[in-house]
């Protein structure tokens, strides 16, 4: 299968290389300011923001399925319109598209969210990620897509690092105890993601982990599991702070979870004592890039 991963340089995008690479596919992978780390792809710069470049790649390649794991948090033309792109590119080279949005499209009011629940986002960046699934399902019906919560990577993602830097005294600020989400492992995401580009899947899919945590539950066990002292990680409350976006909001996937072959991990599973990452990379998380 010929896939085309944008957004490969990132945390999650860089484990659908690996994944894609460990199957067999062709790939070409692409980046924002720097290819990734892995050898032996083909790596492309594009601007999601420029449609003709993402002709361009799309026309040349002919890609089967399309990934877009590409996201940037501050920018519509790049979450909501760029997303809108790849999908006009995707019906017009018959690829199969799936993209990755967040649980960010929900205000928490209801707190637990099934693929049937209708988006409400109360911040620009939910806003971005609810824009662009209207506009996928109106140019690509047979889309699939899926809904994901915090991703954790092996010492990798942002929220490690943070735990990290907290603990060590490296970085100011507070864990909330009130800001819950349903993390999910990085390879269990990616792996999930591969399986949905089959042509037989469609639609809104949720893919988080089977635990809900609190930002402070969460940065426990990664201190536990690597070796960090639990007792000098800060914590407080989102409620009690002028921040904006939603506390708490539980991606229900028991549905896709049926659907797949792939086990989505609870965070009390993958965040095991005993399972820790290499010193490196725990140290310093990846950045989309």
């Amino acid at each position: 299968m010929r896939v085309l991963i944008a957004g490969g340089s990132g945390l999650l995008g860089s484990e659908l290389v690996r994944q894609s690479l460990t199957a067999g596919h062709e790939i070409v992978a692409t980046y924002l300011t720097r290819p990734g780390d892995l050898t032996g792809i083909d790596w492309r710069p594009l601007d999601l923001r420029r449609r003709e470049d993402v002709t361009t790649l799309t026309d040349a390649f002919q890609p089967n399925a399309i990934v877009n794991a590409a996201f940037r948090q501050t920018d519509w033309t790049t979450t909501a319109d760029g997303a809108a792109r790849l999908a006009v590119a995707a019906a017009a080279t018959g690829a199969h598209l799936v993209h990755v949005s967040s649980d960010a499209v929900f205000s928490g009011a209801r707190i637990s969210y099934d693929e049937t629940c209708t988006p409400d986002p109360i911040t620009p960046y939910g806003a971005a990620k609810a824009a662009a699934e209207t506009a996928i399902k109106a140019i690509c019906p047979d889309a699939v897509i899926v809904r994901t919560s915090l991703i954790i990577g092996d010492g990798r993602s942002p929220h490690e690092g943070l735990v990290h830097a907290l603990a060590t005294g490296r970085r100011q600020g507070v864990l909330f105890t009130d800001e819950v989400r349903c993390p999910v492992h990085v390879a269990d995401l990616a792996s999930a993601l591969l399986e949905l580009a089959d042509v037989e899947h469609a639609g809104v899919h949720h893919v988080a982990g089977a635990d809900a945590l609190s930002r402070y539950d969460l940065g426990l066990l990664i201190a536990r599991r690597d070796g960090l002292d639990p007792s000098t990680l800060p914590c407080g409350r989102r409620a009690d702070t002028a921040l904006p976006g939603p506390i708490d909001v539980r991606l229900d996937s028991a549905l896709t979870q049926r659907r797949l072959r792939t086990t989505l991990r609870g965070a009390r599973q993958f965040l095991r004592p005993g399972d820790s990452p290499t010193a490196s990379l725990a140290t310093e998380p990846m950045k989309d890039r």
